[in-house]
């Protein structure tokens, strides 16, 4: 090994552990929280968690051990195995995040009806189609024999082992990056840009009843106008910065990689090692990503986390079940009102 493969090793050992962890906790905190678990974007998240940990813990040692050997890491079946799951966990995190910004386009744009327009049923109903449309995708390529391992990424991926199929080979690929990769892009874009123009929209409001009760205080201190002004501008910022987060990730993670993809059909293309295997780090970065840009940051999944921290502490110090009862409940209390 080299040391930019060192470098690279390194790198997906960090992201398998960041990405292990921090997927495990949102799983932890559907399973131990109500309130999440009854919300509909659990749903999403919970199914991106999941794909999330299946790459962490299949795809991203095979590419490491790929690195390592500079072979293939397996043999032919297993190699086959993860593959297939590789293709279709690919897809599936893509359209879940689709899913989670049509989730919340619905509940900023149609906060009054989205009870109606974004049921249990209907986010199962999308859930479904990700996993049927990715698995739909994964079995022609296994069927077609179009996975195997591909040096240039040091994985278990798509891969064109026929010349004589490369014409088939081609649609396959350009369909099912277009209806994956693009098709999410799409979706992101219309949706979070709706919802971007509608936070703009409130927050303009806001403003404007803030400066007119600023002009209205005329013996407020101007220290005070200063600070209402700039937590105006920060509301502002704070908008643009989470959609930015949303589909600047989302580009920079997986373009790379599908443009990859997409200009190695063309035989006249060379696709050099250490690039391909950049690309595919790049994926896998998302799966360490993901869990703090949908979960663990929000309000919800903290107070799940500290809940279930306090829980376990408590238990260690009152093995007995009646103080663990009483406890617990003036804890929850605690926390809905400092919440």
């Amino acid at each position: 090994m080299d040391f930019a493969e060192i470098l690279v090793a390194l790198f997906i050992v960090v992201i398998a552990v960041v990405s292990l962890l921090s997927n495990l906790l949102v799983l932890l905190c559907f399973i131990n929280s109500s309130e999440i678990r009854k919300q509909v974007p659990g749903i999403f998240v919970m199914n991106l968690s999941f794909c999330n940990i299946l790459i962490t813990i299949v795809n991203m040692p095979s590419t490491l051990v790929g690195i390592i050997r500079k072979q293939q890491p397996f043999g032919d079946c297993l190699c086959h195995a993860v593959s297939f799951l590789e293709t279709f966990l690919t897809a599936n995190t893509m359209l879940s995040m689709a899913a989670l910004s049509i989730d919340r386009w619905i509940a900023v744009v149609f906060p009054l009806s989205y009870s109606s327009k974004m049921r249990y049923r209907d986010a199962l109903v999308m859930v479904f189609y990700s996993w049927l449309h990715s698995l739909t995708f994964s079995l022609i390529a296994l069927l077609f024999s179009w996975v195997g391992y591909h040096h240039v990424y040091a994985s278990c991926t798509l891969h064109l082992l026929e010349e004589t199929a490369r014409i088939k080979f081609t649609v396959f690929t350009v369909v099912y990056h277009a209806t994956s990769f693009m098709l999410s892009l799409l979706i992101l874009c219309v949706t979070y840009l709706k919802v971007l123009k509608v936070a703009r929209f409130h927050c303009k409001r806001i403003d404007i009843i803030t400066m007119q009760t600023l002009f209205l205080l005329v013996d407020i201190h101007p220290s005070v106008k200063q600070r209402c002004i700039a937590e105006q501008k920060k509301r502002k910022q704070r908008a643009t910065k989470k959609i930015s987060i949303f589909i600047g990730s989302f580009i920079i993670c997986f373009a790379p990689y599908v443009i990859t993809r997409l200009a190695e059909l063309l035989p006249f293309v060379d696709i050099n090692r250490y690039w391909g295997i950049f690309t595919r780090c790049l994926t896998y970065s998302k799966a360490a990503s993901d869990p703090f840009a949908y979960s663990l940051l929000r309000q919800q999944y903290r107070k799940a986390l500290v809940t279930g921290a306090n829980r376990l502490l408590k238990r260690d110090l009152y093995p007995s079940s009646g103080h663990n009862s009483s406890l617990d409940t003036e804890n929850e209390y605690c926390l809905q009102r400092i919440s």
